[in-house]
């Protein structure tokens, strides 16, 4: 039977279902390529993270007297916001199904100042690590996992047709002529009950789905508690809070809950049942050491410099960049589920250094990000190709949303080109945000629709540039209100 499943299945299959990322053998053309379907322009950052990914590649297939030795060449991208910097990481971490996470460098200071302790970085990529493979195993095991969470509700809904449900005893297999009680169980196993199968089908047609039934359920006991400490000590206390859940027990529930719902509850149980926990953390942290991805931003803000009262450097802020050095140069953090090696994590560093350069970065902190590439601002004609050709652009969105309400809707050329136009204009006058801004502009000029989009139903409604100039022009050309409306 698909729910007889024995401890070392669970092992079998984390292993099976976890090919190494070595495999993930991309081209730096084919992932600029699949960048190129989501972000607009920047060819020369693109180029700099395919080789960063491909490199990843190469070292894997490199004698393993030296792959220890090769490094990644960490990045950092310079330009103005709203240009692409974050998405161009965050596509490329997600076709590497690599662990990424991004932070903040203005979120992080110097020990015995006010802000977070940079090793939660580490922390948090684990985490995300060990989130995404779980995600990624438990829908390979979905299918079996399914199986098995059927049976459990074919014995709530009608106890005592299955055989796995009678209480084994020598005497029981006297009836059956079998030689040995395994012969018997098997015997039992292959007999099939008409009413049980019945039922079977009406419940893969959701015939009974409004059916209630009493599951027992884990419950995982919950830590409330509040600790008082120093800053940077969210991490000590997650850590203590862990340990008191891993010493209460944990306790099953009994519930009372329809048949949709409890079928969810099943399969969520059974799926986390079928994985190994030991070996899926085994291997993110793996995967943590060896394809994690750490995106920086903002990284401009922690310059060193002069301090606020012009009477000295600021400690706090080159504070950051000397406790961030470790970690890019390579050291071991602790983390809850053992030690994680950041030498083979890639650095991706952010920021538009308007009014500081990448030269004022502490030398050694720069050179551990050997590569150094800019991106350009946006053009008119750039916010034209941003609204129509990637695969998540805006008039996509924007359509395929009032498509929900029954209404249609299309843009003209002139009308996209006028939104580029004003777009740009607005950032000429106010602040440079980049392609940001077009989300502001579009909301604005489809506010009116958005809002009575229930009245419109079974219609088509086109935008062309009338339409854009009588809703924006006016906003646009008034300075002071386009600073506060866009």
């Amino acid at each position: 039977m698909a729910n007889i499943m024995s401890s070392n299945s669970a092992h079998k299959i984390v292993e099976e279902v976890a090919p190494p990322q070595s495999d993930l053998e991309y081209t730096p053309s084919e992932i600029v390529k699949h960048l190129d379907e989501y972000i607009i322009a920047q060819d020369d950052a693109k180029r700099a993270v395919a080789i960063a990914l491909r490199n990843r590649w190469r070292r894997m297939q490199v004698r393993e007297d030296i792959r220890d030795e090769i490094t990644p060449k960490n990045i950092i991208m310079i330009g103005p916001t709203g240009v692409g910097k974050t998405e161009i990481s965050r596509r490329l971490a997600k076709l590497s199904k690599a662990p990424f996470v991004k932070v903040e460098a203005t979120k992080f200071t110097e020990v015995g100042y006010v802000g977070r302790d940079v090793e939660s970085i580490i922390r948090d990529l684990v985490e995300v690590s060990i989130n995404l493979l779980r995600e990624e195993e438990s829908k390979k095991v979905e299918g079996l996992a399914k199986e098995m969470a059927e049976e459990k509700l074919l014995n709530l809904l009608l106890p005592g047709s299955s055989p796995d449900e009678e209480e084994y005893s020598p005497d029981s297999c006297s009836h059956t002529g079998a030689l040995n009680p395994q012969e018997d169980l098997a015997a039992k196993q292959n007999q099939i009950n008409p009413t049980r199968e019945k039922l079977r089908a009406l419940l893969r047609a959701g015939e009974v789905d409004e059916r209630e039934v009493e599951i027992e359920i884990t419950k995982q006991p919950a830590a409330h508690m509040q600790l008082m400490g120093p800053q940077g000590f969210a991490e000590i206390e997650g850590q203590i809070k862990d340990l008191f859940q891993n010493m209460v027990p944990k306790q099953r529930e009994t519930r009372r809950v329809k048949v949709r719902e409890a079928r969810k509850l099943l399969l969520a149980e059974e799926q986390e049942r079928l994985l190994d926990q030991e070996k899926l953390v085994e291997l993110a942290m793996r995967r943590v050491e060896t394809n994690g991805v750490v995106f920086i931003d903002e990284i401009d803000k922690v310059c060193g410099g002069t301090s606020a009262s012009g009477k000295g450097p600021d400690v706090s802020r080159e504070g950051v960049q000397r406790d961030l050095l470790p970690l890019v140069e390579g050291s071991t953090v602790s983390t809850k589920y053992g030690p994680v090696s950041t030498d083979h994590i890639l650095f991706i560093a952010s920021g538009a250094f308007h009014t500081s350069k990448p030269s004022d970065l502490m030398p050694e902190f720069q050179g551990r990000f050997p590569i150094r590439v800019e991106l350009s601002s946006l053009t008119p004609e750039h916010f034209v190709r941003i609204l129509t050709e990637p695969k998540n652009a805006l008039v996509l969105q924007y359509q395929e949303l009032l498509r929900t309400e029954g209404v249609e809707l299309e843009f003209s050329t002139d009308a996209i080109e006028e939104i580029a136009a004003l777009t740009a204009q607005v950032n000429s006058k106010t602040e440079n945000i980049g392609a940001r801004r077009l989300h502001t502009v579009l909301e604005k000029l489809l506010e009116e629709l958005s809002f009575t989009a229930e009245q419109h139903r079974g219609e088509k409604i086109s935008i062309d540039r009338d339409y854009v100039l009588q809703k924006l022009s006016d906003v646009v050309e008034d300075s002071d209100l386009s600073r506060y409306i866009l």
